[in-house]
């Protein structure tokens, strides 16, 4: 069955926007076999390279069916994103200093975490050994309250959900160049996997993205997913994808500014994105 031109084009113009944005990480990138798409997010000149680093939307193969349309699911009443200025402002004394004891821990050799969004709730399981440095800020990050209120601001159909741009520019500030260094690829980018957003080797900080098709060029381009989805892929599935991709790409929302002015930019320009009500360790049944 012949892939219609359109396609093609828009999954192309999707990767190439996730391998490259300033400011902004991105996650992968539908690129030309030449052409390395990577999730960007780090510091400020990383950051440049971010937007234009991130992974990319892969070019669809021919042959290749589309993933099946998700049943829409009543999700068991999602929490409400902490939004307010108060909440957000708690949430950033503890995660200002992304140096503390309290954001350094050794994440347990595997570990559930439970997200409750707009859209209802999904689990990711994360085995450390597939990706120990990311599954240690992973593990930190979710412990301290990090993606509480988080947009998913970067959402490509057939591609991939990207988020971990905190809502409070000062937090957001303070981990930007908190940069963790590269794990080996172990484990390969197919669908409900998920990984980090970089513009290069050692540009990993807090962007995430979940495949939502196979993405194993991704491999190549040193993306190394440390964790799967592995209860709520359908809700996944359902997060607003409206906006489409980000500039100069599409005219969905823009990392720099999110990253000057936090969720109050999302909520004045793009009201329709889902978000995290609540991320959290889930704690294993002795």
């Amino acid at each position: 069955m012949s892939v219609p031109v359109s396609l093609c084009c828009a999954s192309l113009l999707a990767l190439l926007a996730l391998v490259g944005c300033s400011d902004q990480a991105q996650a992968p990138k539908s690129a030309p076999a030449k052409t390395a798409s990577k999730p960007a997010e780090s510091t400020a000149k990383a950051q440049e390279k971010q937007d234009a680093g991130a992974p990319k939307p892969a070019e669809p193969k021919p042959a290749e069916p589309k993933p099946a349309e998700p049943k829409p699911v009543e999700p068991a009443k999602p929490a409400e994103p902490p939004t307010s200025g108060a909440k957000l402002e708690s949430a950033g004394k503890t995660l200002l200093d992304p140096k503390s004891a309290e954001l350094t821990q050794t994440a347990p050799a595997t570990f559930k975490a439970k997200f409750v969004t707009t859209k209802g709730e999904f689990v990711i399981q994360v085995n450390r050994a597939w990706a120990p440095k990311g599954a240690d800020r992973f593990y930190n990050l979710v412990s301290n309250g990090f993606f509480d209120g988080v947009r998913f601001f970067r959402v490509v159909a057939d591609f991939m959900v990207q988020f971990g741009i905190h809502g409070d520019p000062k937090v957001s500030a303070a981990w930007r160049g908190a940069t963790i260094p590269d794990d080996d690829v172990v484990m390969s980018n197919r669908r409900g996997f998920v990984s980090y957003a970089m513009a290069g080797p050692g540009t990993r900080t807090t962007q995430l993205f979940i495949n939502l098709v196979d993405n194993t060029r991704l491999d190549q381009m040193k993306f190394a997913p440390f964790g799967q989805v592995v209860e709520g892929m359908d809700v996944v599935d359902q997060i607003y994808a409206g906006y489409g991709d980000g500039p100069p790409q599409g005219a969905g929302p823009n990392q720099s500014e999110l990253q000057k002015s936090g969720n109050a930019y999302l909520d004045a320009n793009f009201p329709k994105l889902d978000s995290i009500g609540t991320a959290i360790i889930v704690k294993e049944k002795e």
